[in-house]
């Protein structure tokens, strides 16, 4: 009999006592192999470029991000996304950097597999918008808009010089109607057929993209409402998951994160392929910059919104936070 009267016998605290009680029953754990390290590497850097909107975050040089990769190895990291970032005047209406055998990209992709080898994944952005001139994630029609057709056959060769390169992982993220098939079937020609394809399944239009576009010193005017998805939808996310599903993704991802746990949860339940998240810039530089302003515990926050990835069935987590967390957790 309690002091306030009669109380069922279960009681859900008794397993809330001490942090022993509380890590004995904790339903999900993250392990430094659930989590990929995004990194930036720019073309004819001498030493890292600080990017002022996300605090500890850099453009790499192409001996930093070597050491990058190597730090995530030692940390345990499942892999690594590199995402080249051309000079200005490399840009082009086609985004021809990107597929040039000696673009940034293809250059890192070999830096990196030559310093770690098969010990860590490497993984390579696949998409123009780093790499064209209007800043779009693909080539343009004569109206201005994105030509979906004719950006396939701008990844199909992205797909095959960024294998050549290295990559054991292409990512597909320009939202492109058929592209995973497209890519996939590049590969296969190509002799690649060991490559895998991480799609970004749901790529939504967000608003959190805004420190990203400093990363990769975007050009782009405008937005990408035409080809990303609407922030409103979820069962067409589940359209999108059964397309890529059929034209052989190895992986899918949603993306951004927390804004749309929902939607990595339907895709948990219903994909029989791994699932990934991506933590992006916009989310990353709100925790930095709540914590800076003492709002926020930063490493509770942190660890928090990777935990609720993986509560939602994310079986990988890109995170700028990766190595910082890893460590912690080793």
């Amino acid at each position: 009999m309690s002091t306030y009267g009669e109380f069922p016998l279960s009681r859900p605290r008794r397993l809330r006592t001490t942090a022993a009680m509380r890590r004995m029953v904790a339903e999900h754990r993250l392990h430094p192999s659930d989590l990929i390290l995004p990194a930036f590497v720019r073309e004819g850097a001498a030493e890292p470029v600080p990017l002022g909107s996300m605090p500890g975050i850099v453009q790499h040089s192409r001996d930093s991000l070597k050491k990058a990769a190597a730090d995530a190895v030692s940390a345990g990291l499942a892999g690594i996304m590199i995402f080249g970032v051309p000079e200005d005047a490399k840009k082009d209406a086609a985004g021809t950097a990107g597929t040039d055998p000696d673009g940034i990209l293809q250059v890192a992709l070999r830096d990196v597999r030559a310093e770690v080898g098969d010990d860590l994944v490497v993984m390579s952005d696949l998409c123009l918008d780093e790499y064209t001139d209007h800043g779009h994630c693909g080539v343009l029609d004569a109206a201005g808009r994105v030509d979906n057709d004719a950006t396939l056959e701008r990844y199909a060769e992205m797909a095959r010089v960024q294998a050549d390169a290295g990559a054991h992982v292409v990512g597909p993220s320009g939202m492109m109607d058929g592209q995973v098939a497209h890519v996939r079937r590049a590969l296969d020609g190509a002799g690649f057929a060991d490559v895998a394809v991480f799609a970004y399944t749901a790529k939504y239009s967000s608003a959190f993209y805004g420190p990203f576009r400093e990363a990769i010193a975007s050009s782009l005017q405008g937005d990408r409402k035409a080809y990303q998805q609407d922030c409103a939808n979820g069962r067409e996310a589940l359209r999108e998951l059964a397309l890529d599903l059929a034209e052989g993704a190895d992986m899918v991802m949603v993306k951004p994160g927390m804004p749309y746990l929902d939607v990595l949860r339907d895709f948990a339940e219903a994909s029989d392929v791994p699932v990934g998240a991506y933590q992006i810039s916009g989310e990353y530089a709100m925790i930095e910059a709540a914590a800076e302003k003492g709002i926020v515990d930063r490493e509770a926050a942190i660890l928090e919104t990777l935990t609720a990835f993986k509560r939602a069935g994310a079986r990988m987590i890109l995170t700028y936070w990766a190595t910082e967390v890893a460590g912690r957790l080793r």
